[in-house]
């Protein structure tokens, strides 16, 4: 009767115990290439989504100040304008 694994044959590698202890002695980092290519196109991706959107909210900042100027100078005339007005009708009286 046979027992697994009482083989004389040896169908698992053996572990290299060394490497797998003290990983900082392997010095031959295998990289998997597809891996590798597929994180440097997300990195690239992020960095041109971040540029973007950096240059969205520029415009949009720019915008409303835009926005908030021409308000400020539209109140500032209006209260003139009432001013006048009001200086007008004092002198008529």
């Amino acid at each position: 009767m046979e027992t697994y694994g009482a083989s004389t044959e040896s169908t698992f590698p053996e572990a290299e115990v060394d490497k797998a202890l003290n990983p900082a002695l392997d010095r031959k980092f295998e990289v998997d290439p597809v891996s590798s290519d597929i994180s440097t196109t997300k990195e690239i991706q992020q960095e041109q989504d971040e540029a973007a959107q950096k240059k969205q909210r520029e415009k949009q900042d720019a915008l409303q100040n835009l926005k908030t100027t021409i308000f400020v100078s539209a109140i500032i005339v209006a209260v003139a304008g009432a001013v006048f007005a009001i200086t007008k009708k004092l002198r008529e009286k």
